[in-house]
C-alpha cells in the first residue's frame, strides 16, 4: 500500500472519531423535553353577579362590609329579590340586619334584611330569647359618645347606702358583656365624609339582655347611678375560661371544631349577671367607710325607709312560752 492510500485512510478515521465525540457530547448536554401545560383561556362569568353570603349569618346578625360579596350566578337562576352588581350599593347594606336565617354561600335577599328605620328592625336585631331595655346615662357615664352600635359595655351602679353614722359610698360592676343596640334613635354609627365613625353625644342606650337581666338593669336604675364601661375586643377569652370553669359552659366532646366554634360564639353573645367587682369609699379615700354602715334602731328609719313602733318595756313579771322556734312573751301583771 502505497503512502497516499495509508493517508488518506488515516484521515477518514481521524474525521470519523471527531465526528462521534461531538456527536456524543450533543446528545449528552440535551435535556429531556419537559411538557408544558397550556394556558386555559379565562372564561368569562356564567351570569351577572350577586351577593352571596360569605358565612352563616343567623337571624340577628348586624351585616358588616366582611357579610358578603358578589359571585358570578346563572342567569336562569336569577331572582327580582336578589341585589344585583351595578343596581344595588354594598355600603348601603351596612348596619342591616338579618332577619332570616342566610347559609354561607347562599344569595342574600331583600326579604332577609331589615334596613334601619325600618318597622320590627329593633325586634330582628335581638337574638333568640332575648330583650331591648333602654338606659339614660350622661356624657360622662357614656364614655363621652364614644359607644356605637355593636359595641359591648359592662354596667356600672354607683350608690350611696345610709344609716347610722358617715354613709357608705360603693360602685359595683352588676353586669359584663351587654350588647349595645342602639344609641338614642341611631342603630347604625354617624360617619363622617372618609367614612370613619363620629363620636357624639347621647342621652339613652338600648341594650340586649336576657329577661332576668332586663329586670336587674330596671331595678338597678332605681337604686343609684348607672354608668357604661366599654369593653376591649379581645375580653373574651378570659370569659370562656370563667364560664368553663364555673360549670355553665360544657366543652364539646370529641374535639369538634364546628362545636367549639359555635360554643365560644355563644359565650361571646350571652351578658353575665354574676361575679362582678366591687369598690367602696374606703378603697378610695381612708376617710370614707370601708364596710357597711350600722342600720337605724327601731326608734329611725329601718333598711326599708318603714319606721317600726318601739315596744313598751314591761310594768312587772313575764311569762315567756315557747312554741317550737316561736317565742312569746307574757305579761303577768302586778309588781
Amino acid at each position: 500500500m502505497d503512502a497516499k492510500k495509508i493517508a488518506l485512510l488515516v484521515g477518514a478515521l481521524l474525521i470519523a472519531g471527531i465526528t462521534a465525540f461531538m456527536a456524543k457530547n450533543m446528545f449528552a448536554g440535551a435535556s429531556a423535553p419537559q411538557a408544558v401545560a397550556a394556558a386555559m383561556p379565562k372564561q368569562a362569568p356564567v351570569g351577572p353577579e350577586i351577593l352571596v353570603a360569605t358565612r352563616a349569618l343567623p337571624v340577628g346578625t348586624i351585616i358588616g362590609p366582611d357579610s358578603f360579596r358578589y359571585q358570578p350566578w346563572p342567569k336562569d337562576l336569577i331572582e327580582n329579590a336578589y341585589y344585583l352588581k351595578g343596581q344595588a350599593e354594598p355600603a348601603s347594606l351596612a348596619g342591616t340586619v338579618v332577619r332570616s336565617a342566610v347559609t354561607a354561600g347562599q344569595p342574600l335577599t331583600q326579604g332577609a334584611l331589615v334596613q334601619p328605620g325600618d318597622r320590627g328592625f329593633l325586634a330582628a336585631a335581638l337574638g333568640p330569647g332575648m330583650r331591648a331595655v333602654s338606659v339614660s346615662v350622661t356624657q360622662i357615664s357614656g364614655v363621652a359618645g364614644f359607644v356605637f352600635p355593636g359595641d359591648r359595655v359592662d354596667l356600672m351602679l354607683t350608690q350611696t347606702v345610709t344609716g347610722e353614722g358617715p354613709s357608705l359610698r360603693a360602685a359595683e360592676t352588676i353586669i359584663r358583656n351587654l350588647r349595645v343596640l342602639a344609641v338614642d334613635q341611631r342603630t347604625v354609627p354617624t360617619k363622617d365624609e372618609q367614612g370613619q365613625m363620629v363620636a357624639a353625644n347621647f342621652s339613652m342606650v338600648t341594650l340586649e339582655a336576657t329577661p332576668r337581666i332586663a329586670e336587674k338593669i330596671v331595678v338597678a336604675q332605681e337604686l343609684g347611678k348607672l354608668s357604661l364601661s366599654l369593653r376591649s375586643i379581645a375580653e373574651n377569652g378570659a370569659e370562656l375560661e370563667m364560664a368553663i370553669a364555673s360549670g355553665d359552659v360544657k366543652v364539646p366532646a370529641g374535639g369538634d371544631a364546628n362545636s367549639e366554634k359555635q360554643m365560644m360564639a355563644a359565650v361571646a353573645a350571652r351578658p353575665v349577671d354574676n361575679g362582678g367587682t366591687f369598690v367602696t369609699g374606703g378603697n378610695v379615700s381612708r376617710f370614707q367607710r370601708r364596710t357597711m354602715p350600722k342600720q337605724p334602731s327601731a326608734s329611725g328609719s329601718s333598711g326599708g325607709g318603714v319606721s317600726q313602733p318601739v315596744p313598751e318595756k314591761p310594768k312587772g313579771p313575764v311569762v315567756r312560752v315557747a312554741r317550737g322556734n316561736s317565742v312569746t312573751v307574757v305579761e303577768l301583771g302586778g309588781k
